[in-house]
């Protein structure tokens, strides 16, 4: 993926260079200004936020909030999974929530690893549900969205709010609910195979014999 953004900007710069070579160097120097800008506003928000989340950490509170999502986390990824997975979880859609999908990303990368099995070679469904939880991405206060507006200058950062909140809910909805129905359907399938195989092979044996 890393070769393909590679080639894209390697072939839109040769292009603009060519066509016309002044704006070349005056659209480099504002995209780099632009991206040390945006940095710095972004390290800002996320200074605060992943501060804020360290704090609640050390105090306790995310055992707290894991006890008080149980449910939600125990409807959408089974009863099977470990306390630690629990606690990843819990502090990852806590992250989504706030609008940090950043800082949710770290979170969610160990509740993949914690929920591995040695041997595993395909993804099981709690992991295909956080995954798709995470691209769905519910956010209730889209930090990140709103600190890049209120950098901007806008006169009301928040003016989208509720449009995107019911959108994330409304994607969030269907995802999960994809999943749950796939997660039924899928299985009953593999079932089958393996029934059939089982079957071809008794079949196989009995016509040697």
């Amino acid at each position: 993926m890393s070769k393909a953004w590679f080639v894209m900007l390697l072939a839109s710069l040769i292009a603009l260079v060519i066509t016309n070579p002044n704006d070349a160097v005056t659209a480099m120097i504002r995209g780099s200004q632009g991206a040390v800008t945006l940095a710095i506003t972004l390290c800002a928000l996320y200074g605060f936020w992943l501060g804020f989340m360290a704090i609640v950490e050390k105090v306790g509170l995310t055992d707290k909030l894991a006890k008080i999502l149980a449910p939600v986390v125990r409807f959408l990824f089974g009863k099977d999974i470990s306390p630690k997975t629990k606690k990843y979880l819990t502090v990852n859609m806590s992250a989504n929530l706030i609008g940090l999908g950043n800082a949710a990303t770290p979170m969610g990368i160990k509740a993949i690893e914690s929920m591995e099995t040695e041997g595993q070679t395909k993804a099981s469904l709690p992991m295909i549900m956080l995954v798709v939880i995470s691209a769905t991405s519910l956010q209730l206060i889209p930090t990140t969205v709103i600190g890049l507006r209120a950098a901007h200058g806008s006169l009301n950062p928040t003016a989208f709010l509720i449009p995107s909140i019911v959108a994330t809910i409304t994607s969030t909805v269907v995802g999960v609910t994809l999943v749950k129905l796939l997660g039924k359907v899928l299985p009953n399938k593999e079932k089958s195979k393996s029934m059939k195989s089982e079957k071809d092979g008794y079949a196989w044996s009995s016509t040697e014999k």
